[in-house]
């Protein structure tokens, strides 16, 4: 499906590309609302899954359900390690990862396997942070 690149979905990639980590449609919608773009929350979910459709933004499910994305600065197959607090996300490289879903289908008799791994935990500043509240009790 080819996407029109239109000034709604231009603006919705500017917001994106704004942002550090990964945020909602809604959150997105809620800024762009806020600059009075006229911009409603069906267009920034069509252009968002357009984005990521093409590569252009990375998609995925928070803990809760939620679909969450952000720029994708980092070209072909990556994970990401997401902060729960704060949101800071990492792109990282997981070879042996790569190597167990190929073996592991490949065991199964699958072929062409796709996989998506993102890892949630605490930053190390948020792990400060939690440590320094937990003190404080």
């Amino acid at each position: 499906m080819v996407q029109r690149n239109t000034w709604q979905r231009e603006r919705v990639r500017e917001e994106l590309s704004s942002e550090s980590g990964f945020v909602s449609a809604q959150s997105l919608h809620a800024r762009l609302r806020d600059d009075n773009t006229g911009i409603g929350l069906a267009t920034v979910y069509r252009a968002l899954a357009g984005l990521a459709a093409t590569g252009e933004a990375d998609s995925l499910q928070s803990p809760d359900g939620e679909s969450l994305y952000r720029a994708c600065s980092t070209s072909g197959h990556h994970h990401h390690l997401i902060c729960r607090r704060c949101g800071l996300t990492v792109e990282i490289a997981a070879t042996d990862v790569e190597q167990w879903a190929h073996d592991t289908a490949a065991a199964h008799g699958f072929t062409h396997a796709e996989h998506v791994v993102d890892i949630f935990g605490l930053c190390e500043s948020c792990t400060r942070i939690a440590a320094n509240e937990s003190d404080a009790r």
